[in-house]
């Protein structure tokens, strides 16, 4: 392990990594802080300009952008009272009043410090826990994969919104998607029609520029969201000097610790999310807080307990990732269709196979925490003028960003096709009220769920009973069955609801 760590971190430090890091930061807070932009449509809208890079460059852009976004969702939320990205709504409750009461500045720095701690705390638990994990994972065979890929699958019930059906059927597309092109199994092609730019089946990078990008910005340029209405801070003409005190220091730690901890766990816990956690975390902060009174009106205890944990997540779900190959959410899903591109398969065997890159990837995280601070520290100004960036000047750009993308992964006009084809029926799942997130979930994992299913029976001769037989497979079924029944037993509270 120790020897791993240092030869990763001679491959981490290189003047490229920093640069991208940096780059990749830059831009996660500048879309994490614009409203209607998302760290999601970020990621992939850049993805494909990171496949002529190395591994660790890569995956140091797209981290960056990733961590990012978390903290730049705050800085709209803050200033202009709306959030730039959806689990930055629990830091708009204490964020904005506090804005409102001349402490904008102040306002912004807790949330940078407790952005950085989170990040930086859940960092150093992927860097020491997810090994660990991996020596556990080692152990798993076809059939264990299979259920948890069965596992990950189930995350589609978390972001499904209020209708778990719709969500079933966009996952089912997913999968559906996942199984066009050569069957690795049998080699036969299946579902190409006879179009040979399919045999390789669909490009993932193609389908998440139509199901977000495109879609995003279909939706943005349909007046979804009117940002010249929305009432903006100038912080130029606010005269606090933001700087904390070292009994405010004293009175963030224990909220930002405690949230911090709820970040993670609720991070390695697949289909949760960083809503999920700063609500839990804010929740908690204003039960145990010495001055309840003050939440709602401007709270510090608020601040920092909502994005110490929004950020804590960022780290925590890359363990399911790296270690299991479960993508954590959608956005984390994006980065395990960079692992593959960059021949990096997820799974037990990766910390064996790819140890010392892993290791890069893992220390590269922390100091992409330290540079956050940094960027915030010194560009707060900047950041807070993005916000007012007016949507008729974003939407072209992103657009023309969106074509030169799908076009350049192969210098291909069908991949161009393909996308826009996404993007339409995306824009008209959405207005259906369907969420687009099952059918990436889908697509990313349906080609691993179908091949470890298929060896599994292989290997057992069509016994179906290689499911349960082994104790680990055993445990994970069990589990599953668990989480499905609270799937059901929420989604039947819920339907009584609107009776």
């Amino acid at each position: 392990m120790l020897e791993n760590m240092i030869s990763g971190f001679l491959e981490f430090f290189k003047l490229s990594s920093f640069i991208y890091m940096n780059l990749g930061l830059l831009a996660g807070v500048i879309f994490g802080c614009i409203p209607g932009l998302t760290v999601m449509l970020c990621l992939v809208l850049f993805l494909p300009f990171t496949y002529n890079l190395e591994a660790i460059d890569s995956f140091m852009f797209l981290l960056g952008i990733y961590c990012a976004g978390s903290y730049g969702g705050s800085i709209s939320a803050i200033l202009i009272n709306t959030p730039g990205t959806p689990h930055a709504a629990a830091t708009m409750l204490d964020g904005n009043p506090m804005a409102k009461n001349g402490l904008a500045k102040k306002a912004l720095n807790i949330a940078l410090e407790a952005s950085t701690f989170g990040g930086m705390f859940s960092a150093l638990v992927l860097l020491f826990l997810a090994p660990q994990v991996a020596k556990v994972a080692l152990k798993f065979g076809a059939s264990e994969i299979f259920i948890l890929c069965v596992f990950g699958l189930s995350i589609i019930a978390g972001v499904s919104g209020d209708n778990l059906a719709r969500g079933i059927i966009s996952g089912s597309v997913g999968l559906f998607l996942a199984t066009i092109g050569m069957d690795i199994i049998s080699g036969t092609f299946r579902f190409t029609l006879g179009n040979y730019n399919l045999y390789a089946g669909f490009d993932l990078v193609i389908v998440l520029i139509g199901l977000f990008a495109l879609s995003e910005t279909i939706s943005n340029s349909n007046g979804s969201k009117k940002f010249s209405e929305i009432e903006k801070l100038n912080l130029s003409e606010v005269k606090d000097t933001g700087i904390l005190t070292k009994q405010e220091y004293k009175r963030m730690f224990p909220h930002a610790l405690k949230s911090s901890i709820i970040g993670v766990i609720v991070g390695i816990i697949p289909g949760t999310g960083a809503s999920m956690a700063s609500f839990l975390s804010y929740d908690r902060a204003r039960k145990s807080s010495k001055y309840p009174e003050e939440f709602g009106k401007g709270s510090i205890d608020g601040i920092a307990a909502a994005e110490s944990a929004n950020n804590a997540v960022t780290g925590a779900t890359l363990i399911p990732l790296l270690t299991l190959g479960i993508p954590g959410d959608a956005a984390v899903a994006i980065l395990l269709g960079t692992l593959m591109a960059n021949g990096l398969t997820p799974g037990p065997n990766l910390f064996q196979e790819h140890g010392v890159t892993l290791y890069a990837i893992m220390i590269g995280l922390v100091f992409i925490n330290i540079f956050m601070w940094v960027q915030g520290k010194y560009l707060t100004g900047f950041f807070a003028k993005v916000t007012k960036i007016p949507s008729e000047v974003l939407i072209p750009l992103i657009v023309v960003f969106c074509f030169a993308g799908s076009y350049s992964i192969k210098n291909s006009m069908f991949d161009l096709y393909i996308s826009i084809a996404f993007g339409i029926i995306a824009y008209m799942l959405l207005k259906l009220k369907f969420s687009t997130i099952p059918i990436l979930l889908g697509l990313v994992l349906g080609s691993l769920t179908e091949s470890n299913f298929r060896r599994a029976l292989i290997i057992s001769q069509g016994d179906p009973k290689i499911f349960i037989e082994r104790p680990i497979s055993l445990f994970f079924v069990i589990l599953l069955v668990i989480t499905i029944g609270f799937i059901v037993k929420e989604n039947i509270n819920r339907a009584k609801k609107y009776e």
